[in-house]
């Protein structure tokens, strides 16, 4: 059951999004917060029809988060792999030798925009009429992240070709319907907001037009009402139902080619915006299409989510990381007790070990997780590992992600380095052999 926010946060909440929608001059604004599977608090500033949950917006490039998942979906049936080349699946494209994994992730090199017209604002087709040339090859592969509206239009096509139907069809079997958002869909549907663009310098305002965009869909053609992207940020926040599994949404969440330790930056996973705000992470997408302007972004440390739906082409101010850091304040979330739990390996395994001189600490962590990092207050490496079946151990983040920590009496096996119980243990294998005079003063 959802729990209301307290009356006092619920007029912080409302005071921050009536400044947002008057001083970006947006002629509607609606906004929630998301906690406990659905909307803890919501409103509607300018002229918003009633209810305000149930009024449609367009999502813009939300829609590609959702494509995101579809080809995860994709993935994880076995029909495709991530390091796949796009020409295994969508043949006779320019971006051919690109994987479906760096399309996710942005990383492809490919144009930002479609050929043709600005295909935002103008009707599209099929991927055949958009002529592909060399000349949408912008960068080499995962050479940088450069955003590309182009290549979720090729992972949409991705996806109708495997499930032998629409991208439309497809995304609202498979995550949609699932999810509960039955006022999501491809064109408005029943109460829509009028896109708008507003004037620069006066307080006129002028309609945006609406289209469908073709094979480009699957960069930005969905519409949607506040309270299914209340239910999608509850997607987002660990609530997958039979839609993907969770470790599949988490391996989406990790940033490509980004440390996720340093302060202050933003990211983006497979179809997934990361952001660091405050020294919070926050995941999820903003989007954008000519009349609208839409953000859903959820802290999942904290369990809390908050989503906008505008009708202004651009200028909004930022609105969600305050309306997250409005609940953090009011009503911090009470964290589940601490209580004892049984270690994944024999506890005289954890404790300090010595990568060369320095000195490093395995822990166990809940869900049956080890870390191993440097003394409190030192500088070094630290990752998390999971166990795998056959007793070795496999590194989920930091430095050491996917390599294997192999665990002996005497030593740790990481990635050719060895740690001991003692600074360079001349007992233990480690590589280069040990100086036999020992150590000197």
């Amino acid at each position: 059951m959802v729990e209301p926010v307290l009356p006092a946060t619920a007029r912080t909440l409302l005071a921050r999004t009536a400044r947002v929608q008057r001083d970006s001059r947006a002629p509607s604004l609606v906004a929630g917060v998301v906690r406990d599977g659905g909307l803890a608090w919501s409103a509607g500033r300018g002229d918003v029809a009633e209810p305000h949950t149930d009024v449609q917006y367009r999502l813009g490039s939300i829609s590609k988060t959702v494509t995101a998942v579809v080809v995860m979906r994709l993935r994880d049936e076995g029909r495709l792999g991530l390091d796949d080349l796009l020409e295994q699946h969508v043949p006779g494209t320019p971006l051919g030798d690109r994987t479906v994994g760096q399309l996710l992730a942005h990383l492809a090199g490919a144009t930002s925009e479609s050929p043709g017209g600005w295909w935002e604002r103008v009707p599209g087709g099929p991927l055949a009429d958009l002529q592909l040339t060399g000349a949408d090859v912008v960068l080499g592969a995962a050479r940088r992240f450069h955003y590309s509206n182009l290549g979720f239009g090729l992972l949409g096509e991705l996806v109708a070709r495997h499930r032998g139907r629409s991208w439309e069809d497809a995304v609202r079997d498979e995550v949609l319907a699932p999810l509960g958002m039955t006022r999501t869909t491809p064109r408005p549907s029943g109460r829509a907001a009028q896109g708008s663009a507003v004037h620069p310098w006066a307080d006129v305002v002028l309609p945006e037009p609406e289209h469908d965009a073709g094979v480009m869909a699957a960069a930005g053609q969905l519409w949607a009402t506040l309270t299914d992207l209340a239910g999608f940020a509850a997607f987002l926040l660990g609530d997958t139902a039979d839609v993907l599994a969770p470790a599949t949404l988490e391996e989406m969440t990790v940033p490509a080619g980004v440390d996720a330790s340093v302060p202050g930056w933003s990211a983006y996973g497979l179809g997934l915006q990361v952001l660091r705000v405050d020294g919070h992470t926050l995941l999820g997408h903003g989007g954008s299409m000519p009349g609208f302007l839409a953000g859903v972004f959820v802290d999942r440390a904290e369990q809390l989510g908050a989503v906008s739906l505008a009708n202004t082409t651009s200028g909004l101010e930022p609105l969600l990381p305050g309306l997250l850091a409005d609940v953090r304040s009011a009503e911090p979330r009470i964290v589940e007790p601490w209580t004892p739990s049984v270690p994944p390996v024999p506890l005289e395994v954890l404790g300090v070990w010595f990568w060369g001189p320095a000195p490093h600490v395995l822990r166990a962590q809940p869900g049956g997780l080890l870390h191993l990092g440097p003394l409190p207050g030192r500088a070094g490496r630290a990752s998390r590992f999971a166990a795998r079946d056959d007793g070795t151990w496999v590194g989920l983040d930091g430095y050491y992600a996917g390599e294997t920590l192999r665990i002996a009496p005497d030593h740790l096996d990481l990635a050719t380095f060895v740690f001991t119980r003692t600074p360079y243990d001349p007992g233990a294998p480690v590589p280069g052999g040990v100086d036999e005079r020992g150590w000197q003063g």
